[in-house]
């Protein structure tokens, strides 16, 4: 099992920025994407970035040059963090983090933080 703790969400401005942070706790495995979704009112939920556990990072078009995921390891765990900067209004979404060791059909997924963006 896999535990997956976020933080950092809020209510912001247009043009203003963000840490987001998933505190990654229990038997992670030494191969693995940890990565950050979001889902919007009334859309389905959709990449935001990941990063491999010996570090390549993948992000979605729509926040290539805003976002920036990046990883914190300890003998307590993992942190994934998501900076998130410029936001918009259509950033607004409930960000979930996700954990995946596919090789062995692992798939895990936080609760979710909740970011709103107003204009």
């Amino acid at each position: 099992q896999v535990q997956l703790v976020e933080s950092g969400g809020g209510l912001v401005q247009a043009g203003e920025s963000l840490r987001l942070s998933c505190a990654a706790s229990g038997s992670i495995l030494s191969i693995n994407t940890m990565g950050w979704y979001r889902q919007a009112p009334g859309k389905q939920r959709e990449l935001v970035a990941t990063i491999t556990s010996d570090g390549r990072t993948n992000y979605a078009d729509s926040v290539k040059g805003r976002f920036t995921i990046s990883i914190s390891k300890d003998n307590a765990g993992n942190t994934v963090f998501l900076q998130v900067n410029s936001l918009k209004p259509e950033d607004t979404a409930v960000y979930y983090c996700n954990y995946q060791a596919l090789q062995y059909g692992d798939i895990y997924w936080g609760k979710g933080t909740l970011v709103t963006v107003s204009s």
